[in-house]
């Protein structure tokens, strides 16, 4: 036995000497031969980054490289390919799901300290009692306070799994001692829906902000509630609505649609057609339909509106669609980030392409908005250039163009006045919703002691709170400079708005905004004459 092994053990030892020297050639970083050389294009890259990692002279987080390459790689495809890293991954995921699990709060951070601005609707915080101006000192033991607690640390404590329970101590203005509520977490709604009210006696209104997973379900629940209060027609706003999922679009299209009518079909790479058809009997078939969209209006919300165009249902009111016709799937890469590649390219009814013009300078195209704006688009119908190449033809008659958006059927310019301009900014920056959260903090129990009824019988936004709005600008940042002239009116509409929104909810903010609104007014004049 002992000379056998004397035999093998030296054999052995030279052939693994062997396979190591062979293996070691292989991944020579200067050959051109790779250890998986099948393919040399796809061994490229990670050639390259293994090289870096093995030889390069400082150590680097190749993680980023790579993250900047597969960047680099989707920005030379097309405008909506795009990669998620792993730490944006579950936040963008979160918000397209339509829920999330926690506690179900919104906050701001005051000197170092959580502020709830409001318990979100139907979120185990308000079942619980949780207020707007209470602030939540401790998790489970752990301070939350201080100028070393980051916005992250906070919201992993207050997150966690579904029905999990979580012991909060909560500072209230008011009362001596601190209060405990234990919160079991749970399932928390990120509305798509942001408002559904009615508009006369006849017209309903519908917002929807995004496509997510819960869409079809929140909008079909809205259009039943507005039915039974009298809707016999409906407006669907979806301005600004960047899109989101398909299904939920189609879902919704397929409410109007008859039974086998085209809702609208996709083609691949390879040219093959994949159609969708309305297939169920929808709620509002027999009812009228308003679609209101603008510059800002993409995806998912232009298929609702071109396949409603196309088969000569309702009217699509405001001004022309952003123009994005391709499709997305994602695909996860095993290291927790994903790429959304675009797949397919949809079109109408009809046959369009929604998707506008794109080449290699990805910044003109995001810049569209600017070119429209000079051009005079956004003022007038007759601005919009169209190519007479791309002309179509509804089964109605109706004349209607690919090439870029969906035109509406009725034109409403936007309003471009300077001081209404700034004023939108500060009311989508949330520079509003920080005054009013402070405005309310100095009399917090008034305020959360009003309910809706009581809040629009009063004049809430005086001429002194628009006083104290223009100095808080000030004091906040001395380059904003507040004009009220004659806008008076629309500052205290916005910052009413906005002060419904932290007490009620987006329905009564929503409801509040919309007052005077151009594309919404257009709509009700167009029911009334259709009476």
């Amino acid at each position: 036995m002992k000379n056998i092994n004397k035999i093998y053990i030296p054999l052995l030892l030279g052939i693994a000497c062997a396979l190591g020297v062979l293996l070691g050639a292989k991944l020579d970083f200067t050959t051109s031969d790779g250890l998986f050389s099948g393919n040399p294009r796809k061994q490229k890259l990670s050639r390259l980054i293994d090289y870096i990692d093995y030889e390069y002279v400082d150590d680097v987080n190749t993680d980023s490289i790579v993250d900047i390459t597969v960047n680099k790689i989707l920005e030379n495809l097309d405008p909506h390919s795009v990669y998620i890293p792993r730490k944006e991954y579950d936040h963008v995921s979160e918000s397209m799901k339509g829920d999330f699990v926690g506690i179900g709060v919104s906050f701001h951070t005051v000197k170092d300290t959580i502020v709830v601005i409001q318990p979100l609707e139907g979120g185990p915080s308000e079942k619980t009692g949780i207020k707007g101006g209470d602030r939540i000192l401790y998790a489970d033991g752990t301070r939350l306070f201080g100028k070393n607690i980051s916005t992250d640390s906070i919201i992993n404590r207050l997150k966690g799994e579904e029905g999990s329970r979580v012991n909060l101590k909560v500072l209230r203005k008011g009362e001596e001692d601190l209060l405990t509520f234990n919160i079991n977490r749970g399932k928390v709604p990120l509305k798509s829906v942001d408002a559904a009210y009615m508009l006369t006696d006849k017209l309903g209104y519908i917002k929807i902000n995004r496509f997510s997973e819960t869409t079809y379900e929140e909008f079909d629940n809205a259009l039943e509630t507005l039915q039974k209060q009298g809707a016999k027609e409906i407006a669907l706003d979806l301005r600004n609505n960047p899109g989101g999922y398909l299904s939920e679009a189609i879902n919704i299209a397929d409410e109007f649609l008859e039974d086998d009518k085209l809702i609208l079909f996709t083609k691949n790479k390879s040219g093959a057609i994949e159609e969708t058809y309305a297939h169920r009997e929808g709620d509002f078939e027999n009812g009228k339909v308003y679609v209101l969209i603008n510059e800002g209006s993409a995806s998912a919300s232009e298929v609702v509106a071109g396949a409603l165009q196309d088969n000569d249902i309702g009217t699509i009111v405001g001004r022309r669609s952003y123009g994005k016709g391709l499709v997305q799937r994602e695909m996860e890469l095993g290291d927790g980030s994903a790429v959304r590649l675009t797949i397919a390219r949809y079109y109408t009814p009809t046959g369009r392409s929604i998707q506008k013009p794109y080449g290699d300078d990805n910044e003109s195209y995001y810049n569209d908005y600017l070119r429209r704006y000079r051009n005079g688009e956004l003022q007038s119908v007759d601005s919009i250039h169209v190519d007479d190449s791309l002309r179509y033809e509804t089964p109605g008659g109706k004349v209607v163009y690919g090439g870029g958006g969906i035109i509406p059927d009725v034109f409403v310019p936007k309003d471009m006045e300077a001081e209404k301009e700034q004023y939108m900014l500060l009311l989508n920056g949330g520079f509003m919703s920080r005054f009013i959260f402070d405005l309310m903090e100095k009399d917090r129990d008034y305020y959360n002691a009003l309910s809706e009824e009581q809040f629009n019988k009063q004049e809430i936004i005086d001429d002194e709170v628009i006083n104290e709005f223009i100095q808080y600008g000030r004091n906040q940042n001395p380059g904003i400079n507040i004009q009220v002239k004659e806008y008076k009116p629309l500052l205290k509409q916005y910052l009413r708005a906005v002060m419904a929104q932290q007490l009620f909810g987006t329905n009564a903010f929503e409801r509040i905004k919309n007052e005077d609104d151009r594309i919404i007014d257009k709509v009700i004049l167009l029911s009334k004459e259709k009476t």
